[in-house]
């Protein structure tokens, strides 16, 4: 083999298409893009959600309720979730620092504490929220809770 004789792949490379350069480039007249209207004018853009004519799907359906903008969101753990954290990250108390470095929560996210399963380790809790079942059982297993605003 020769330098004189290297070839690219067969398929590798691909002719350009050049449009608007005549009859004799197989695309002229037109140049690819139909007879008249807008769409073969420069500058074209279709309209988003346009159904060419028909009414949009976004006008079609009716509107369904409202997104309150004073709704507050929190980050949801149970107390069964919380035996398994302690075990898997070795956690001395539960707040936002510790659920943060560990990766559990988002560095602004708030968190709350449902009562959902059972609390065996003695724990402080430092969150944003808590229920009534969670908060006694909790104090019954001897942790301590403290709400952070």
């Amino acid at each position: 083999m020769k330098l004189h004789e290297l070839r690219p792949a067969k398929g590798a490379v691909k002719k350009v298409k050049r449009i608007g350069r005549g009859e004799a480039s197989g695309h002229g007249g037109t140049s690819t893009k139909g007879t008249k209207g807008a769409q073969a004018r420069t500058g074209y853009k279709r309209k988003m959600a346009h159904e060419g004519g028909q009414m949009p799907i976004q006008r079609r359906l009716p509107k369904r309720g409202f997104k309150n903008i004073n709704r507050i969101e929190y980050k949801v753990l149970n107390l069964g979730q919380i035996d398994q954290l302690v075990e898997k990250y070795d956690l001395k108390e539960i707040s936002l620092e510790n659920l943060y470095v560990n990766g559990l929560i988002g560095q602004f996210d708030r968190i709350k504490i449902l009562g959902n399963g059972d609390l065996k380790a003695k724990m402080t809790f430092k969150v944003n929220a808590i229920s009534e079942k969670a908060k006694t059982a909790i104090e019954a297993a001897g942790g301590s809770v403290e709400i952070i605003k």
